[in-house]
């Protein structure tokens, strides 16, 4: 809607919008009547006045700094207009131009963009809304233009909606190639990206790896800023800083932001090198700030301003140091020279431009070389018309040649041939004569000689201080760039100055080293583990230690306590030192996951806790075994248990896996010491674990052992009180089980030097609860209990146990039995059954059957079975 409004509004600048625009035909600076019309954008003034810092009304203000270099560009395009004219090569056709300043701002240049756009042959500037514009005639038919990319990419777009061919000889912003987004662009010079890994390319070889970049905050400045920062950091090139400055000289920031720029740059005293993407009058003010604070550098010139003859003639130039710059590739242009030698003699009638440069000689005559080149930048159009007054016109022959950028001038004039070609190409078939004819931009195959790009070094005759410069060529798709060295001002560099900072700077961009944003020093990454001094790693040692001292005070209490039943019935003090010794060997492995890694420490330290742990848990699974052969009345699982129960080969084969698994894993697939560089100021040093399928086979094989022992444990859960150790490994197992379940999330989900800490609280939580489930029973009844810890008191709880178990077996098989019968037995039959009792015998009579006999397992049959499992124990 927004465009469909833009298109309607007829572009009619009356009277009443501003002063200095009468009609439409006043916004025209340069023109000339042809057959068909050549437009040109072109930044003539250097800034729009702002008399209102919030503009309140919708007015196009006057403009001000008279550009030297962009006038002779204005006038190269009427030189190739006029050649062409009087050539052969569009036989009886003309070409006319308009040419349109800028003041290198987009709202100016959108204005002219506009009138582009009106349709030919009307009395009136009114762009017609079409849904179709193949048929529409504009009253241009191609632009020249504009001198600044930002401009370019504004005017682009609004020309790209009729397709009118747009060919700059200056905008040189890599976006610009988007064929998408800028269908009708073209251009002579070629785009940054091949400016940029020039630049980037030539900085690496000449080993100036610590620069600083300054650019101004506009479209061009910011994408040569992305394109250059891409190409020097895969050259390995470090930007230290980077500094933009405003785009426009009206900006009340701008003088602000160039004294902090040239701080930042007397700031950082190692940086040597500064590349700058500003336009000329951008790097005039920088380097009239950068002359006073006496900084010297090496400058990397953008092809904007590397050959701008106001810079060079700077006064006290020389003291900024030298710079190195790529400019365009020119050729002869001595048809320009002449012509403007000749220039004198044109009426200004149609060129504004023309009248104003002569107005502008009159007012500064007075002045010399850099002074009257300033004074005639720094008039602005109405105070050029008060003092114009009884001034004579003074011409200076050589000014205009003396301030030729010829790269700039070959790349307009190859601009107005290029259309040139194109028009001649379209009227083949037609009559070009005819205003109303239409031109496809698919139709204009312009087709461009190679661009170059020279690379200038603007030093000294003094070629031991000349930095090193590489001189074999660049090639890059066309474009190649060519050694030059034009020796245009002599600065003075004093003997000290180093052309290398490669002494200075580390490069930041690998694993080792890290800086902070904007800095000039690069730091070594710190290197981080669970060290030694560290305050949770100390007191996980001192848990590991207190649990140390623990084995230690249960060994002693058991071996003081040998002959003791509790001792006796724990497996004997042999088992308990084999337990024992294996919790000391897992307590001792977390010394192993404290301090610097090494490739020792990471080997060592989960195969000595798997091999550990798998003997402490084949020992209890051991003790399991023994309690349930010792109180099982089931004689199938007697068979089994008496067939199972190998104590030694037992300990041997459970230990000898996980020692196989631990053995292969160390041969195949080694833990080792890694470096994780993941945090980016810091570097962990950790152990990698070689085989994560391995860490997890030897914690699962000591997962299945524990099950096992469980389930032995769990089955002879309800033994005596006193001798209840199988329900205190069935808790031990419990929490093994709970410490490592929860352990698996809480590792995979942690990260830093503190990894090896979740394993050493998971090991020591499970070895002290296998440990305390095991042991601190028994130490309880040998310290507190002593009289229950007598073999009298031991046989009487077995007795009493055993009495119970084999009187609960005898009811057990007479419900079996009687459930075997034809008829349900009721719990109310069973108490009218006939009892009675003969010698022992008991006889229960069920209705309908016959009496059934059982006897009663005497009491010394108790006795005797009693005193066969404390013996077994």
């Amino acid at each position: 809607m927004a465009l469909f409004s833009l298109v309607l509004i007829p572009f009619v600048i009356s009277s009443d919008i501003a002063s200095a625009c009468q009609n439409t035909d006043d916004f025209v600076s340069a023109s000339s009547p042809g057959d068909i019309i050549i437009a040109g954008l072109f930044a003539v003034h250097s800034e729009m006045l702002h008399p209102e810092e919030y503009p309140i009304k919708p007015v196009i203000q006057n403009c001000a700094g008279f550009e030297i270099q962009i006038f002779l560009q204005t006038l190269a395009m009427i030189h190739a207009i006029e050649m062409i004219n009087n050539s052969t090569l569009l036989s009886g056709v003309t070409l006319g131009y308009e040419i349109y300043d800028t003041c290198a701002e987009v709202t100016k240049a959108m204005a002219s963009a506009l009138r582009f756009l009106s349709k030919s042959n009307t009395s009136k500037d009114i762009v017609e809304f079409k849904c179709n514009y193949s048929d529409y005639v504009p009253r241009i038919k191609a632009v020249t233009g504009a001198s600044y990319s930002e401009v370019s990419m504004a005017v682009s777009r609004l020309l790209a909606l009729q397709l009118i061919p747009q060919v700059s000889p200056a905008s040189s912003a890599e976006i610009l190639s988007d064929k998408i987004r800028f269908p009708s662009f073209l251009r002579t010079i070629p785009s940054d990206f091949h400016q940029t890994r020039a630049m980037a390319h030539l900085i690496c070889e000449s080993g100036w790896n610590w620069i600083g970049v300054i650019a101004t905050d506009d479209d061009n400045g910011r994408f040569a800023l992305e394109s250059f920062g891409v190409q020097a950091m895969a050259n390995s090139v470090c930007i230290a800083f980077k500094e933009m400055l405003p785009a426009y000289l009206s900006d009340n920031t701008f003088h602000t932001k160039v004294d902090r720029a040239i701080e930042k740059i007397v700031k950082e005293t190692r940086v040597n090198v500064i590349v700058v993407f500003m336009r000329q009058f951008h790097v005039l003010q920088l380097f009239k700030k950068a002359i006073e604070r006496n900084v010297k550098k090496i400058w990397i010139a953008s092809d904007n301003w590397s050959t701008a003859v106001k810079i060079s003639t700077m006064p006290n130039i020389r003291k900024l140091g030298i710079v190195v710059g790529f400019g365009f590739k020119n050729k002869d242009i001595s048809t320009f020279q002449d012509f403007l030698r000749n220039l004198h003699e044109r009426p200004t009638e149609n060129n504004k431009f023309l009248l104003e440069y002569v107005m502008l000689l009159s007012v500064c005559a007075h002045l010399d070389n850099y002074d009257f080149q300033m004074c005639i930048s720094s008039q602005s159009q109405y105070d050029l018309m008060q003092n114009v007054e009884n001034k004579h016109q003074i011409w200076r022959d050589d000014f205009l040649n003396a301030n030729i950028e010829p790269g700039f001038i070959h790349s307009t004039i190859l601009a107005v041939y290029a259309i040139a070609h194109a028009i001649k190409g379209q009227c083949k078939d037609r009559n070009c004569k005819d205003p109303s004819v239409s031109f496809s931009l698919y139709n204009f195959h312009l087709i461009f000689p190679l661009a170059f790009l020279d690379l200038l070094l603007q030093a000294w005759p003094m070629p031991h201080f000349l930095p090193h410069i590489p001189s074999h060529l660049l090639v890059s798709q066309g474009f190649t760039v060519h050694l030059l060295v034009y020796l245009l001002w002599v600065p003075e560099l004093p003997s000290f100055f180093l052309l290398s900072d490669m002494d200075y700077c580390y490069r930041c961009h690998n694993k080792t080293y890290w800086a902070p944003v904007n800095s000039t020093t690069c730091y070594r990454k710190m290197i981080h583990f669970l060290s030694w001094t560290d305050w949770f790693a100390i007191f996980l040692l001192l848990l590991s230690a207190l649990g140390v001292v623990l084995i230690f005070s249960i060994t002693a209490i058991f071996t003081k306590n040998l002959s003791t039943p509790v001792v006796k019935a724990s497996g004997g003090l042999t088992v308990c030192y084999i337990i024992l010794l294996s919790h000391f060997f897992i307590f001792l492995s977390t010394v192993f996951f404290i301090g610097e890694p090494t490739e020792f420490k990471c080997r060592t330290r989960q195969a000595l806790f798997g091999i550990s742990f798998a003997l402490c848990i084949s020992c209890i699974l051991i003790k399991s075994l023994k309690i349930l052969l010792a109180f099982s009345f089931d004689p199938k699982l007697q068979n089994l248990l008496k067939c199972a129960y190998k104590p030694v080969a037992i300990v041997f084969i459970c230990t000898g896996i996980q020692v196989i698994i631990c053995t292969f894993w160390l041969i195949f697939r080694t833990p080792f010491v890694k470096q994780n560089f993941s945090i980016p100021r810091a570097i962990i040093l950790e152990c990698n674990e070689g085989s994560v399928v391995a860490f997890g086979i030897m914690l699962g094989y000591i997962a299945a052992l524990a099950f096992i022992c469980f389930i032995c444990a769990f089955k002879g859960r309800k033994l005596p009180e006193n001798y209840n150790e199988a329900k205190f490994i069935t808790f031990g197992m419990l929490i093994y089980f709970i410490a490592w379940i929860v352990f698996i999330p809480v590792y995979v989900t942690t990260f830093g030097k503190y990894l090896p800490a979740v394993e050493i609280i998971v090991i020591l939580i499970s070895n002290y609860g296998i440990l305390c489930c095991t042991f601190f029973p028994k130490c309880y009844i040998i310290i507190y209990k002593q009289e229950t810890n007598t073999k009298s008191a031991f046989l009487k709880m077995i007795y009493t146990y055993s009495s119970k178990s084999v009187g609960s077996i005898a009811v057990s098989q007479i419900s079996l039995d009687s459930k075997s019968s034809s008829s349900r037995i009721s719990a109310s039959d069973s108490c009218n059954a006939e009892k009675s009792s003969v010698n022992g015998n008991c006889h229960f009579q069920v209705p309908g059957q016959t009496p059934v006999k059982e006897k009663v397992v005497p009491e010394s049959a108790a006795r005797t079975l009693s005193r066969k499992r404390l013996s077994s124990i």
